[in-house]
């Protein structure tokens, strides 16, 4: 695991943050399939925001076709469960730190459990990190609906500054 969470909470291991996702796909109703099982895992693995076609190489042929598409779509489908976020600068998806997911979760109605990320990234080694961001939903316009907030910062860490 790369220093890209920090939270004071004990690491899961892999098996058990698929489980604990498992726990969350199937509460919603939805099936978790061994290609979207093996997309988390990899994302998990890589401990790092990863891009999507990076996945396509490491894909196993067994769990599916690695094509573009389904690719895309598995990573459209553990975003909307907010098992992992993607960092739109960076045009790359990263594991949501499920560690804390039951501390800052709230149901959206949808089975869907969310909360607001917020991610430090380093422009010099592309390292993100992780925090859980400050509901902004007080401070919205009238009649403003948001359905997804990305909080993305620029700079650069400690081991590059």
């Amino acid at each position: 695991m790369s220093e890209t969470h920090h939270h004071d909470h004990p690491q899961l291991t892999l098996q058990q943050r698929i489980e604990q996702a498992r726990t969350i796909v199937e509460g919603a109703k939805e099936r978790f399939t061994p290609l979207r099982a093996h997309v988390l895992e990899l994302i998990i693995e890589d401990g790092k925001a990863v891009k999507a076609y990076d996945l396509l190489d490491r894909l196993r042929p067994d769990v599916g076709s690695p094509k573009p598409p389904t690719v895309y779509r598995a990573l459209e489908f553990l975003s909307r469960h907010g098992l992992i976020h993607r960092v739109e600068a960076l045009n790359a998806f990263i594991a949501c730190d499920h560690n804390h997911l039951h501390d800052h979760a709230h149901d959206h109605g949808d089975g869907s459990h969310r909360h607001l990320a917020e991610f430090f990234i380093c422009e010099k080694c592309h390292d993100v990190e992780e925090r859980h961001a400050h509901d902004h939903a007080a401070c919205k316009p009238d009649g403003f609906v948001v359905t997804r907030s990305v909080v993305e910062h620029y700079g650069l860490c400690a081991s590059c500054a």
